[in-house]
Protein backbone atom coordinates (compact mmCIF):
# COMPACT_ATOMS: atom_id res chain seq x y z
CA UNK A 1 0.00 0.00 0.00
CA UNK A 2 1.23 3.51 -0.81
CA UNK A 3 2.58 5.46 2.16
CA UNK A 4 0.09 8.31 1.70
CA UNK A 5 -2.77 5.85 2.24
CA UNK A 6 -1.19 4.65 5.49
CA UNK A 7 -0.76 8.26 6.61
CA UNK A 8 -4.39 8.98 5.74
CA UNK A 9 -5.58 6.04 7.85
CA UNK A 10 -3.50 7.35 10.77
CA UNK A 11 -4.97 10.82 10.26
CA UNK A 12 -8.50 9.40 10.39
CA UNK A 13 -7.67 7.78 13.72
CA UNK A 14 -6.05 10.93 15.09
CA UNK A 15 -9.05 13.07 14.16
CA UNK A 16 -11.54 10.43 15.39
CA UNK A 17 -12.98 10.22 11.90
CA UNK A 18 -12.52 6.44 11.88
CA UNK A 19 -14.10 4.78 14.92
CA UNK A 20 -14.52 1.17 15.99
CA UNK A 21 -17.25 -0.20 18.26
CA UNK A 22 -20.99 -0.73 17.87
CA UNK A 23 -22.82 1.71 15.61
CA UNK A 24 -26.05 1.91 13.64
CA UNK A 25 -25.54 3.22 10.12
CA UNK A 26 -28.07 5.44 8.33
CA UNK A 27 -29.10 2.32 6.41
CA UNK A 28 -30.10 0.70 9.70
CA UNK A 29 -27.27 -1.82 9.54
CA UNK A 30 -25.42 -2.58 12.76
CA UNK A 31 -21.78 -1.87 11.95
CA UNK A 32 -18.54 -2.33 13.95
CA UNK A 33 -16.89 0.71 12.38
CA UNK A 34 -17.96 4.22 11.51
CA UNK A 35 -16.49 6.98 9.33
CA UNK A 36 -17.41 10.58 10.14
CA UNK A 37 -15.42 13.03 8.03
CA UNK A 38 -17.11 15.91 9.84
CA UNK A 39 -14.45 15.43 12.51
CA UNK A 40 -11.77 16.83 10.20
CA UNK A 41 -12.04 20.29 11.69
CA UNK A 42 -8.64 21.96 12.00
CA UNK A 43 -6.35 23.64 9.53
CA UNK A 44 -3.72 20.91 9.93
CA UNK A 45 -6.31 18.20 9.33
CA UNK A 46 -7.54 19.90 6.15
CA UNK A 47 -4.00 20.52 4.90
CA UNK A 48 -3.16 16.82 5.20
CA UNK A 49 -6.55 15.63 3.97
CA UNK A 50 -6.39 17.76 0.84
CA UNK A 51 -2.87 16.51 0.10
CA UNK A 52 -4.07 12.89 0.19
CA UNK A 53 -7.01 13.70 -2.09
CA UNK A 54 -4.60 15.45 -4.46
CA UNK A 55 -2.35 12.39 -4.49
CA UNK A 56 -5.35 10.20 -5.32
CA UNK A 57 -6.28 12.65 -8.09
CA UNK A 58 -2.77 12.59 -9.55
CA UNK A 59 -2.64 8.78 -9.52
CA UNK A 60 -6.01 8.30 -11.18
CA UNK A 61 -6.58 11.41 -13.30
CA UNK A 62 -3.06 12.65 -13.89
CA UNK A 63 -2.09 16.29 -14.26
CA UNK A 64 -5.04 17.35 -16.37
CA UNK A 65 -6.70 20.54 -15.18
CA UNK A 66 -10.38 19.84 -14.53
CA UNK A 67 -13.34 21.47 -12.82
CA UNK A 68 -13.51 20.42 -9.16
CA UNK A 69 -17.14 20.44 -8.07
CA UNK A 70 -17.97 20.39 -4.35
CA UNK A 71 -21.55 19.41 -3.46
CA UNK A 72 -23.06 21.52 -0.68
CA UNK A 73 -22.17 21.35 2.07
CA UNK A 74 -19.27 19.03 2.95
CA UNK A 75 -17.93 19.00 -0.59
CA UNK A 76 -17.42 22.78 -0.68
CA UNK A 77 -14.39 23.05 1.65
CA UNK A 78 -13.05 19.78 0.22
CA UNK A 79 -13.05 21.04 -3.37
CA UNK A 80 -11.44 24.33 -2.34
CA UNK A 81 -8.74 22.63 -0.25
CA UNK A 82 -7.99 19.99 -2.89
CA UNK A 83 -7.58 22.68 -5.54
CA UNK A 84 -4.92 24.34 -3.39
CA UNK A 85 -3.10 21.03 -2.85
CA UNK A 86 -3.19 20.23 -6.57
CA UNK A 87 -1.70 23.63 -7.43
CA UNK A 88 0.95 23.37 -4.72
CA UNK A 89 1.99 19.72 -5.12
CA UNK A 90 1.30 18.94 -8.79
CA UNK A 91 1.11 22.29 -10.60
CA UNK A 92 -2.48 21.51 -11.60
CA UNK A 93 -4.61 24.66 -11.78
CA UNK A 94 -8.10 23.21 -11.37
CA UNK A 95 -11.20 25.38 -11.51
CA UNK A 96 -13.50 25.42 -8.47
CA UNK A 97 -17.28 25.15 -8.60
CA UNK A 98 -19.96 24.43 -6.04
CA UNK A 99 -23.69 24.71 -5.63
CA UNK A 100 -26.08 26.49 -3.34
CA UNK A 101 -28.89 24.55 -1.71
CA UNK A 102 -31.33 27.15 -2.99
CA UNK A 103 -31.05 29.42 -6.03
CA UNK A 104 -30.03 33.01 -5.26
CA UNK A 105 -32.52 35.54 -6.66
CA UNK A 106 -30.30 38.64 -6.29
CA UNK A 107 -26.75 39.67 -7.17
CA UNK A 108 -25.25 37.18 -9.61
CA UNK A 109 -28.11 34.75 -8.92
CA UNK A 110 -28.29 31.10 -9.84
CA UNK A 111 -27.28 27.84 -8.19
CA UNK A 112 -23.55 27.81 -9.02
CA UNK A 113 -20.81 29.65 -7.13
CA UNK A 114 -17.33 29.99 -8.57
CA UNK A 115 -16.67 28.61 -12.03
CA UNK A 116 -19.66 27.67 -14.19
CA UNK A 117 -18.96 24.48 -16.19
CA UNK A 118 -18.68 25.03 -19.93
CA UNK A 119 -18.91 22.83 -23.01
CA UNK A 120 -15.83 20.62 -23.24
CA UNK A 121 -15.06 20.75 -19.50
CA UNK A 122 -14.17 17.60 -17.59
CA UNK A 123 -15.79 17.74 -14.16
CA UNK A 124 -14.56 15.87 -11.08
CA UNK A 125 -16.89 15.77 -8.06
CA UNK A 126 -15.15 15.91 -4.67
CA UNK A 127 -17.12 14.42 -1.78
CA UNK A 128 -16.43 12.80 1.60
CA UNK A 129 -18.07 9.36 1.45
CA UNK A 130 -20.70 7.73 -0.73
CA UNK A 131 -23.48 6.03 1.21
CA UNK A 132 -26.96 6.93 -0.01
CA UNK A 133 -25.28 9.34 -2.44
CA UNK A 134 -28.06 11.92 -2.16
CA UNK A 135 -25.84 15.02 -2.43
CA UNK A 136 -23.84 13.57 -5.32
CA UNK A 137 -26.99 12.56 -7.22
CA UNK A 138 -28.35 16.08 -6.78
CA UNK A 139 -25.04 17.38 -8.12
CA UNK A 140 -25.23 15.08 -11.15
CA UNK A 141 -28.73 16.34 -11.95
CA UNK A 142 -27.51 19.94 -11.66
CA UNK A 143 -24.33 19.43 -13.70
CA UNK A 144 -26.19 17.65 -16.49
CA UNK A 145 -27.88 20.98 -17.20
CA UNK A 146 -24.58 22.37 -18.51
CA UNK A 147 -24.53 21.13 -22.07
CA UNK A 148 -21.17 19.79 -23.21
CA UNK A 149 -19.65 19.57 -19.72
CA UNK A 150 -19.03 15.98 -18.69
CA UNK A 151 -18.71 14.54 -15.20
CA UNK A 152 -16.10 11.78 -15.47
CA UNK A 153 -14.85 11.11 -11.93
CA UNK A 154 -15.77 11.20 -8.27
CA UNK A 155 -13.16 11.49 -5.50
CA UNK A 156 -14.14 10.24 -2.03
CA UNK A 157 -12.24 9.76 1.22
CA UNK A 158 -13.14 6.12 1.87
CA UNK A 159 -15.05 3.25 0.30
CA UNK A 160 -16.86 1.05 2.83
CA UNK A 161 -17.19 -1.58 0.06
CA UNK A 162 -20.76 -2.41 1.06
CA UNK A 163 -23.65 -3.49 -1.11
CA UNK A 164 -26.04 -0.82 -2.22
CA UNK A 165 -29.61 -1.55 -3.28
CA UNK A 166 -28.68 -4.64 -5.30
CA UNK A 167 -25.76 -7.05 -5.55
CA UNK A 168 -23.18 -4.39 -6.42
CA UNK A 169 -21.45 -2.14 -3.91
CA UNK A 170 -22.94 1.33 -3.43
CA UNK A 171 -19.89 2.79 -5.16
CA UNK A 172 -20.12 0.36 -8.09
CA UNK A 173 -23.85 1.04 -8.43
CA UNK A 174 -23.22 4.77 -8.63
CA UNK A 175 -20.39 4.36 -11.12
CA UNK A 176 -22.54 2.13 -13.32
CA UNK A 177 -25.61 4.36 -13.06
CA UNK A 178 -23.78 7.49 -14.21
CA UNK A 179 -20.92 6.02 -16.24
CA UNK A 180 -18.21 7.65 -14.16
CA UNK A 181 -15.16 6.42 -12.24
CA UNK A 182 -15.05 6.57 -8.44
CA UNK A 183 -11.67 6.95 -6.74
CA UNK A 184 -11.48 6.47 -2.95
CA UNK A 185 -8.34 7.55 -1.12
CA UNK A 186 -8.63 4.28 0.84
CA UNK A 187 -11.09 1.41 1.20
CA UNK A 188 -12.07 -0.77 4.15
CA UNK A 189 -9.89 -3.69 3.03
CA UNK A 190 -6.83 -1.43 2.97
CA UNK A 191 -7.77 -0.13 6.42
CA UNK A 192 -8.08 -3.69 7.71
CA UNK A 193 -4.78 -4.76 6.16
CA UNK A 194 -2.91 -1.82 7.67
CA UNK A 195 -4.41 -1.74 11.15
CA UNK A 196 -4.84 -5.42 12.00
CA UNK A 197 -2.73 -6.00 15.13
CA UNK A 198 -0.73 -2.83 14.40
CA UNK A 199 -0.12 -0.34 17.19
CA UNK A 200 -0.84 3.26 16.22
CA UNK A 201 -0.33 6.02 18.79
CA UNK A 202 0.08 3.42 21.51
CA UNK A 203 -3.13 1.55 20.68
CA UNK A 204 -4.19 -1.45 18.60
CA UNK A 205 -7.48 -0.43 16.99
CA UNK A 206 -8.15 -3.69 15.13
CA UNK A 207 -7.20 -6.72 17.16
CA UNK A 208 -8.27 -10.27 16.24
CA UNK A 209 -11.67 -9.84 17.88
CA UNK A 210 -12.44 -6.57 16.05
CA UNK A 211 -11.19 -8.01 12.77
CA UNK A 212 -13.55 -10.96 13.21
CA UNK A 213 -16.46 -8.55 13.72
CA UNK A 214 -15.57 -6.54 10.62
CA UNK A 215 -15.05 -9.70 8.55
CA UNK A 216 -18.47 -10.97 9.65
CA UNK A 217 -20.07 -7.64 8.76
CA UNK A 218 -18.47 -7.61 5.32
CA UNK A 219 -19.59 -11.19 4.71
CA UNK A 220 -23.16 -10.02 5.32
CA UNK A 221 -23.08 -6.67 3.54
CA UNK A 222 -19.78 -6.35 1.69
CA UNK A 223 -19.00 -6.58 -1.97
Amino acid sequence: MERYKEEFIELMLEAEVLLFGDFTAKSGRKTPYFINTGNFKTGKHMAKLSAYYAQCYAENIGKESTVLFGPAYKGIPLAAAVSVALARDFDVDAKISFNRKEAKDHGEGGMIVGYTPQAGDRVVIVEDVLTAGTAVRESMALLQQFEGAKVTDLLIAADRMERGKGTLSAVAEFAQEYGIKVHPVVNIKEILAYLHNREVNGRVYIDDAMKAKIDEYLQLYGN
